[in-house]
């Protein structure tokens, strides 16, 4: 069964919260590509719009946005996801595809659109 850490950042307020996500809640993040909207119902953010922007597997191989598909891939990379300049313009690197799988362990999320009257981001409340 699918296990994700879930990083859900506001923009607005520039703050973000961590939730843990498995079994039928984590469901609805299968399959799903980096840029995809989805709704915060399944996840337990009633009335709220969430955008995929990133994430990562179990080893830290960030997912790529251009990459399809959601398997390891090693690409020659010159500036982006996944890559950081040493000296030399371009190197190969391993980044995962597009596609949310089993294998990711950590996705990030923001929040693009609320209902009228919801300003609190969810998670670490008190």
């Amino acid at each position: 069964m699918a296990k994700f850490k879930v990083t859900i950042s506001d923009p607005r307020t520039g703050k973000a919260s961590a939730v843990e996500l498995e079994g039928a809640k984590a469901k609805p993040l299968l399959g799903r590509n980096i840029g995809d909207v989805l709704d915060g119902a399944p996840i337990g953010l009633q009335g709220r719009k969430l955008r995929i922007t990133g994430g990562s597997d179990k080893d830290g191989v960030p997912l790529r946005p251009d990459v399809h598909g959601g398997g390891k891939k090693h690409l020659i990379l010159s500036k982006g996801v996944g890559f950081r300049a040493k000296g030399c313009s371009r190197e190969r690197r391993l980044v995962r595809g597009r596609t949310i799988t089993d294998e990711t362990y950590q996705v990030n999320l923001e929040i693009v659109e609320l209902e009228a009257g919801d300003a609190a981001t969810p998670g670490n409340r008190k």
